[in-house]
């Protein structure tokens, strides 16, 4: 138990600078342009004070630290229960991270409703936060619903055209899988209740909760289902392309860099360890899946118009590697699945704010409206090839760490798996390099793009970060590694020990096997 609260500081100062914000009118410039100072400033402190968990980290120890446990609703079992471990402490890293960097690109984008889009920002940055340090399982639902309202909110008041259909489509799927889950949640509960007496929603009393087998392949299929829905996953991802297109940019950059991972992180923190067999049970098809979404997600990227289309479904196919190194239940493979999630938030980010740069100047995202543009925005071109290059995973960026580790690990535990995952290493690079040739390469034929200006200083500022991590990440890697080690090997040990092999078909029997050989 720590003396000061401190995950609990970082999580709701967000929601603390929605309070001044709310006395300031929008009705003047100044006014709008206060609102946004606030905003800004409020999401550099918590970034500055989440700091501090790196200086309170123990990366030598497995266990959750900076622990917070106050009874809630003790009838029911219910406590506010907040901690991290290797490896949600740099999810949670990654969001204060991002915000500011966020909130400072909508400067001059965001010109209606400013108050309630800043107001939005900040308390999707607290359920954010809330969702990644929550140990107790109800406190976690309760953060998880939390995140679907501003963010439907800045996908349907804030985005393109056809922004009430792609909010409504977010938020439908969303809620359809969370429904399933809270299900599951309550079912989790009451056997644990049966085999124990004891009512509780701690995540940590939870583990190793003994369930009968179709219990728990059905519970794991429900919890499954919902993080499936958040990554996404090959076939539940078509939400995903439609949000990421009318979202405006802020939207786009945290939906992408942020919210995405919650979908991997759930499958960490809850999925897997909660329901080992069921884990196992489903781990040929999780691995099919993946290994499905990474080349689907590269092919249809390939033949898109619109520059944001591309980079939307190219998560798609990111997030696949990040499933398939989670699913080969290995260190490599697990650590590179982490790794991976920081860096796609880091690199996919990047290019949604550069697509929103030139997208500003142009109103048009479609590539073939571009062209040459590398004469005309010398400095804005070598950030996004910069960018470019560290989302196919060149060495010394940080997306070949991350992609390399998770092709080692698919390896040792299935080679088919992990050579067709590395031809979508392949599609990755023609379809990127060839968006680059088309639209920076070759004459400006749209005089439109003559007039075009390079970058700004406020744009230099919250690009410059993102670049820095990208060389730091890939040049780096054991700074950020070293803290999660434990951490996974904990977790590993969580799944893959308490598997009932016997009750699982041989072509799974034969998958866990190269598992716990791994593993030992």
């Amino acid at each position: 138990m720590t003396q000061a609260p401190l995950l609990t500081y970082v999580t709701f100062l967000p929601f603390l600078g929605v309070i001044p914000t709310l006395f300031v009118s929008q009705k003047s410039e100044a006014g709008r342009s206060l609102i946004r100072w606030i905003s800004l400033i409020t999401s550099i402190i918590v970034f500055i004070v989440s700091l501090r968990i790196y200086n309170g980290f123990d990366g030598n120890i497995a266990d959750f630290q900076l622990v917070e446990l106050k009874s809630w609703i003790p009838s029911f079992g219910i406590s506010y229960h907040m901690g991290v471990d290797g490896i949600s402490f740099w999810l949670i890293l990654l969001t204060t991270f991002l915000t500011p960097i966020t909130i400072l690109s909508t400067w001059t984008a965001i010109e209606k409703r400013v108050k309630e889009f800043y107001i939005s920002m900040l308390v999707l940055e607290t359920a954010m936060l809330g969702t990644f340090c929550a140990l107790d399982i109800f406190l976690f639902y309760v953060f998880w619903e939390i995140m679907l309202i501003p963010m439907y909110f800045i996908i349907g008041v804030w985005g393109g055209e056809r922004r009430i259909y792609a909010a409504i489509k977010f938020f439908l799927f969303t809620a359809v899988g969370s429904l399933l889950m809270l299900v599951c949640i309550i079912g989790l509960v009451y056997f644990h209740k049966e085999a124990t007496g004891v009512l509780t929603f701690n995540l940590t009393e939870l583990y190793g909760t003994t369930l009968p087998h179709i219990y728990e392949i059905l519970f794991f299929a429900s919890f499954a289902l919902a993080f499936a829905i958040k990554v996404p996953m090959w076939p539940v991802h078509t939400w995903l392309p439609d949000a990421h297109v009318e979202a405006p940019t802020a939207g786009s950059v945290i939906l992408a860099g942020i919210l995405l991972k919650m979908g991997t992180y759930g499958f960490v923190r809850f999925a897997m360890p909660l329901f080992p067999d069921g884990s196992a049970f489903f781990t040929p098809l999780i691995i099919t899946l993946s290994v499905i979404g990474i080349i689907y997600g590269a092919l249809v990227a390939m033949v898109q118009p619109d520059v944001k289309k591309l980079v939307a479904y190219s998560s798609v196919s990111h997030l696949g590697y990040c499933m398939l190194g989670l699913y080969v239940l290995n260190q490599q493979g697990v650590e590179g699945s982490i790794y991976q999630m920081l860096n796609h938030g880091i690199s996919t980010g990047a290019l949604f704010l550069l697509v929103g740069i030139v997208y500003e100047r142009r109103h048009t995202r479609l590539i073939s409206e571009y062209g040459g543009i590398a004469k005309i925005m010398p400095v804005y071109a070598t950030i996004f090839f910069i960018v470019t290059l560290s989302s196919i995973g060149l060495p010394t960026t940080n997306g070949f760490i991350g992609e390399f580790l998770i092709l080692l690990g698919a390896f040792k535990a299935n080679k088919l798996a992990a050579v067709l995952a590395a031809s979508g290493v392949i599609l990755g690079a023609i379809y990127m390099l060839w968006m680059v040739q088309r639209v920076f390469y070759g004459e400006v034929t749209n005089p439109k793009n003559l007039n075009l200006k390079d970058v700004s200083c406020r744009e230099v500022v919250y690009m410059l970060p993102l670049v820095v991590c990208i060389f730091w990440m890939g040049l780096f890697p054991n700074f950020f590694m070293e803290k999660m080690h434990v951490s996974v090997d904990k977790f590993i040990s969580q799944v893959s020990k308490n598997n009932n092999y016997h009750n699982l078909p041989k072509c799974q029997i034969h998958h866990a096997s190269l598992i716990q050989s791994e593993h030992k």
